[in-house]
């Protein structure tokens, strides 16, 4: 255990960072979920609406992937494989059905 105020202080910084970061990282796999379920339903069934919500969940986890990159959450290549990802899944959705 901590015996000097500072690495006392060390301790309670490194657990409200580690917090923060799993929220962050919480966030964006949810975020990144949804994207994925909004693309399937959108394949399943080619509508305007649908559309419409892999467009805004894409949108979503893109912000909220930049953001934890920009705090030092995810590292910046990390980010932009997860960006990829999600930016193939939706591009395959969109493109197939009007194929």
């Amino acid at each position: 255990m901590a015996n000097n105020p500072s690495s006392k202080k060390r301790v309670l910084i490194a657990e409200r960072n580690r917090l923060r970061n799993k929220s962050y990282k919480s966030a964006v796999r949810t975020l990144m979920k949804r994207c994925f379920q909004a693309c399937e339903a959108y394949s399943k069934d080619p509508a305007e609406s649908a559309r419409q919500q892999v467009s805004t969940s894409m949108n979503a986890a893109f912000s909220k992937i930049d953001k934890a990159v920009k705090t030092g959450v995810l590292h910046r290549n990390n980010g932009a494989h997860q960006k990829a990802r999600l930016s193939a899944a939706v591009r395959q959705a969109v493109e197939a059905p009007s194929s």
